[in-house]
């Protein structure tokens, strides 16, 4: 479906596919987890806040929970002391990469202008 086919009908946008793309997706650290992710996966939670930088470690793991209750990002943790856990990106999120690439090219033309 394409954003002509709802102009004029939007009630609520929560109502549309872009509105459930933004619920899965949307706020300030969850495409940057799956981007990273997308680029060295199976990642370790340390390493992925490592790589993120300014983000809490609270925030890290409620994103990261959501994303798995969204089905986007898979955890697998291994029984040994100390824990080890690893996240990595599930076949649904596998298909959001094309649109990302799209993103990055977007911002590759735009950057300085």
């Amino acid at each position: 479906m394409s954003m002509a086919e709802y102009k004029g009908k939007i009630k609520n946008i929560q109502d549309t596919p872009f509105g459930y793309t933004l619920s899965v997706i949307g706020g300030k650290w969850k495409m940057v987890i799956i981007y990273l992710l997308a680029e060295n996966q199976p990642v370790r939670f340390n390493e992925l806040k490592r790589q993120i930088g300014a983000i809490t470690y609270k925030t890290l793991s409620s994103q990261l929970k959501e994303l798995e209750a969204d089905g986007m990002v898979k955890r697998k943790e291994y029984p040994q002391v100390p824990p080890k856990v690893e996240y990595s990106l599930t076949d649904k999120a596998e298909t959001l990469l094309p649109g990302l690439e799209e993103l990055c090219e977007w911002g590759l033309k735009n950057q300085n202008n």
